[in-house]
């Protein structure tokens, strides 16, 4: 394994949103960290996978539960969309959880690639749309911090 596989963040990342961006933060660990146990040995492999999956697809649907709460508060014209994104991502991951689980092989060099990509892409295109909404609804308070319809969204 390579280092050019490992996340570093970049503001150019960064929603605006505290909670939500930290979430993203979790979500660039857990990648690296299932590339720093793609070592090419399965067994190690398969022992760690088996630990580590079911805490990865609990943060994923938690962090995926608050952001859709945030759209649906905003009245976001996109979640529609984006919520597919989410079920269908869900699903991908949970599916290779299962086939692991049934035995099949698991390259996790190649999950974690699949990770990494997709969150990349849906940081940088869907998760910039409603943050560039939420910058054109709000208002702001006398902290600087935006606000949605009494909801403080952060610093969008």
């Amino acid at each position: 394994m390579s280092d050019k596989n490992y996340i570093t963040w970049s503001d150019s990342y960064s929603i605006g949103i505290k909670m939500i961006d930290d979430q993203h933060k979790g979500l660039l660990d857990i990648v690296n960290d299932l590339f720093s146990h793609s070592t090419g040995n399965e067994t190690e492999e398969l022992f760690y996978f088996k630990d580590v999956i079911h805490q990865a697809v609990k943060y994923v649907k938690n962090h995926f539960q608050d952001e859709e709460k945030l759209l649906i508060a905003t009245k976001y014209p996109g979640y529609v969309e984006h919520k597919k994104a989410h079920d269908q991502f869900t699903l991908t991951v949970v599916t290779s959880a299962k086939d692991f689980q049934s035995g099949k092989r698991l390259v996790l060099e190649k999950f974690a690639h699949f990770l990494k990509d997709w969150i990349l892409s849906h940081i940088a295109v869907m998760d910039q749309d409603y943050a560039t909404y939420l910058r054109k609804i709000a208002t702001r308070n006398a902290n600087g911090r935006l606000i949605v319809e009494n909801i403080d969204v952060g610093n969008v």
